[in-house]
């Protein structure tokens, strides 16, 4: 205690403290205005990543909320500032240790431990984010899409980066981890379609049939109801297959996303109309039964009786 007030140790304290301030204060200050030009050159690169994003999505989506794309937005370039700022910090801290002479070695390796086990406990949960990560980023499906995950289809509600839920028509809820998707269907990206297998009878006339579905499609697209939902005219393809009983005749339908479903039913009810108007028949699977001559039950007995007579003579 007699030495804390001695002029040598004052002046020893003073000197050591005089040549850190010289040699180590610094570089201390410059690695610190390192860190926050850091940090805001980063930010500036993702606010302007999130810029060349937005319209990206924009010019690719033009249907799209753009609440919708702001929120999965903000959701990615939310992970990367942060994923981008630990990084900067922890080099930051690290420099900044090993500069006031604190050996860092015991701490990377406790780190390494640390980070290896909570990799092993969570590896699951890690696969699921960096999926949700990548979907989120390449816009694979949005919130309202219709879409089959792993082969259940409905309504997305909620797209998060560990989870996707889904509502089917029974209004079922299914929620899949974003790790364990394995196949991804996404029904009303961009533009939708209905698809048409319409089956006649043989003995029609295959030009009239055609001809009837193209004015049907085109009386649909121009009422006002339906004009906004069709993208495109009709696409006939012609005669797909030989039914049983029909002659199918395929054809296509592009519409807005989601409204397919809409078109289609209201299409098919004008088609029945006009096959109706047009005597155009639309088969059904049928059996015809013939049956055979009636017997008479007393002509077989006395057909009987002589057999049974002549084989007792012989």
């Amino acid at each position: 205690m007699d030495k804390l007030f001695t002029s040598d140790f004052w002046e020893k304290v003073i000197s050591t403290l005089s040549n850190w301030v010289i040699t180590e204060l610094p570089s201390i200050v410059i690695l610190i205005v390192l860190l926050i030009i850091s940090l805001k050159v980063m930010a500036f690169f993702i606010t302007k990543l999130r810029d060349i994003l937005a319209k990206r999505a924009l010019n690719q989506t033009p249907d799209e909320p753009n609440t919708e794309a702001e929120k999965r937005l903000n959701t990615l370039m939310g992970i990367l500032r942060k994923g981008a700022s630990v990084i900067i910090w922890a080099v930051f801290i690290m420099i900044f240790l090993k500069k006031i002479n604190i050996d860092i070695g015991p701490i990377l390796a406790g780190a390494g431990i640390l980070g290896l086990a909570v990799g092993f406990g969570a590896q699951e949960l890690v696969r699921d984010f960096l999926s949700g990560f990548f979907i989120l980023l390449e816009n694979q499906i949005r919130t309202g899409d219709v879409a089959i995950l792993n082969g259940t289809g409905g309504l997305v509600e909620k797209i998060e980066l560990r989870t996707i839920t889904l509502r089917d028509m029974s209004g079922v809820v299914h929620v899949f981890q974003n790790g364990k998707i394995n196949s991804l269907s996404n029904m009303t990206k961009e533009w939708s379609a209905m698809v048409f297998d319409i089956g006649v009878a043989y003995k029609e006339d295959l030009n009239q049939v055609m001809k009837i579905m193209k004015e049907v499609a085109e009386d649909l697209k121009n009422d006002k109801e339906f004009e906004d939902k069709i993208l495109e005219p009709m696409e006939i393809f012609g005669l797909d297959s030989f039914g049983d009983s029909a002659l199918v005749v395929k054809g296509r339908i592009k519409t807005k996303p989601i409204q397919q479903w809409t078109v289609g039913r209201e299409y098919r009810k004008r088609l029945k109309e006009a096959f109706d108007t047009h005597n155009i028949e639309i088969p059904f699977p049928h059996q015809t039964i013939y049956w055979g001559e009636e017997i008479d039950p007393l002509r077989l007995t006395m057909e009987k009786a002589e057999e049974q007579a002549k084989s007792a003579r012989n």
